[in-house]
């Protein structure tokens, strides 16, 4: 467990809170999203500022329908970090499912500009404007002019002049959950039968159970208690798919439908877009023999079209050619990696796609690095260097081309990479990358791993429990090395079981 030094509070059972949210973990994955929450508060009293915990605590909250509770946990976990891209999106989806839609919007953009790669933020946004042109409808559906007969807002403009010496009225008394619900009901049974669709008869089972129920008993009560949470959750979820898209909508589109012969057809644009995601899909679960397959009939039907049927043609085909390379290095078939990334560099550099370009010199390099030709990876990584965008992306590039000129034996090369690798980490504030790089530094310059910690708040961590002391030689593995625990002013770990090693906790410490 990530300790915090000397503090009385953490001393207790070890791992304490890496149990109490891996039992989280395991009761979100089945669903039993109530004492998921649970889970997740015991963890947070342990480390109440882990906002890891907040952003899964927050989709339970979601899951459940407590849209309020969740947005509290999503804007917790940004407290430190409003940059935080986890907590950004849960954010995000916490407003949308809320009904705000035009500040989901916002919160999907700016996640969409941080981590750009992400498909999630781009859906996000897709569905958030959907949702709002279904509630206002889009612009050019709407012709205002001022002809015709506008007596009746002079009128209203009169009314209003006639009021201002008038006493303010009050405001009306709010109506009780439940009636105001009934009395909704009553009045929109049949716009809340199609919205709800399949759950309409659950929700008249609900509301008989709630009728007939005693409530004088405890069996009672909780029933009683249960039926109302449930028809609760139907009623907001009946209000936010009306807000989603309200009857005139579906209206609408089912007269479309009906004209087009009972099909809506999908566009081009929409269709290789949901393809896209299915494809990202199989990719996550580690499925890239159907995630190749797949790409490459995507692949051939994109090629059916032209400029004036997909705008964004060239980009679609960049991005295929990039999720083939991606799959073929997971299948460890390099040369058919590098080939489909070298298509993706052709497009991004011939149509002038900087992000196609980015992205293929990254893959390139990580094919060749894997592949052992350090001398083409360098290459390659070089030419991306002065297009880096951040200092975390410059700390990673100059690290991976400090590690190939080390493996080539060109130790001054590698010593300097890692120079500049530990100013660009300092500069983004990565400890983690502050140590990778002083390792490098030090593998450079001789056999053994002597990390200077009073750079920063820092200390080492193991991934293994050691003893009060532990050797560090740098000779073999490709980092250093984590403690689980704090350690005293001197930690010496050994690497050589290629093990990694970690700046992480908060301490002025020299680690030899």
């Amino acid at each position: 467990m990530y300790g915090s030094g000397g503090d009385d509070e953490s001393e207790g059972l070890p791992g304490t809170y890496e149990i109490y949210k891996a039992e989280a973990d395991a009761l979100f994955k089945n669903g039993d999203y109530r004492k998921a929450i649970e889970s997740y508060t015991t963890a947070l009293t342990l480390r109440a500022d882990d906002r890891i915990s907040l952003v899964c605590r927050s989709k339970c909250h979601l899951m459940l329908g407590d849209t309020h509770k969740a947005l509290q946990d999503a804007e917790a976990s940004l407290a430190e970090d409003k940059n935080y891209h986890k907590g950004m999106y849960q954010k995000a989806e916490a407003l949308y499912n809320q009904g705000d839609f035009e500040m989901a919007l916002v919160f999907y953009h700016r996640g969409n500009r941080l981590r750009p790669e992400l498909q999630d933020f781009r859906l996000g946004i897709q569905k958030a404007q959907e949702a709002i042109q279904n509630c206002v409808g889009t612009p050019d559906r709407v012709k205002l002019n001022t002809t015709g007969d506008l007596s009746f807002f002079k009128a209203q403009e009169e009314k209003k002049t006639r009021r201002k010496g008038a006493a303010p009225l009050q405001r009306p008394q709010t109506v009780p959950r439940r009636k105001r619900a009934a009395q909704r009901s009553a009045g929109n049974e049949k716009t809340i039968r199609q919205m709800l669709g399949e759950l309409y008869g659950d929700r008249q089972y609900l509301e008989k159970l709630l009728r007939e129920t005693d409530t004088n008993t405890a069996t009672g009560k909780k029933i009683n208690n249960l039926a109302e949470e449930g028809l609760f959750y139907l009623d907001t979820r009946t209000d936010f798919w009306q807000q989603v898209k309200p009857m005139y909508a579906r209206k609408y589109e089912a007269r479309l439908a009906l004209n087009r012969g009972k099909t809506v057809k999908t566009s081009p644009h929409e269709y290789i877009m949901n393809e896209l995601e299915k494809i990202d899909n199989m990719i996550t679960e580690q499925n890239y023999e159907a995630a190749l397959k797949r790409s490459q009939r995507v692949m051939v039907l994109l090629d059916g079209y032209n400029e004036s049927q997909l705008a964004n043609k060239m980009t679609f085909k960049a991005n295929l050619h990039s999720i083939q390379g991606n799959a073929y290095l997971e299948m460890d078939d390099h040369e058919n990696a590098a080939k489909q990334h070298l298509k993706d560099l052709c497009i991004g550099e011939e149509f002038e796609i900087d992000e196609a370009a980015c992205r293929a010199l990254d893959n390139l390099g990580r094919v060749y690095a894997r592949s052992g030709a350090f001398q083409k990876a360098i290459d390659v990584w070089e030419r991306k260097l002065p297009r880096s965008k951040t200092a975390l992306e410059s700390t990673w590039l100059c690290h991976e081309l400090g590690r190939c000129y080390l493996e080539l034996d060109q130790t001054q090369q590698a010593k300097d990479y890692g120079e500049r690798s530990l100013a660009a980490a300092e500069e983004a504030g990565e400890d983690r990358w502050q140590l990778h790089a002083l390792v490098l530094i030090s593998q450079a310059e001789g056999d053994t791993c002597t990390v200077d910690a009073t750079r920063g708040d820092t200390a080492c961590m193991l991934y293994r429990t050691v003893g009060d002391t532990c050797t560090v030689d740098a000779t073999r593995g490709d980092t250093a090395c984590m403690l689980y625990r704090t350690v005293g002013d001197t930690c010496t770990v050994d690497a050589r079981d290629d093990t990694a090693c970690m700046l992480h906790i908060t301490r002025a410490d020299t680690c030899n």
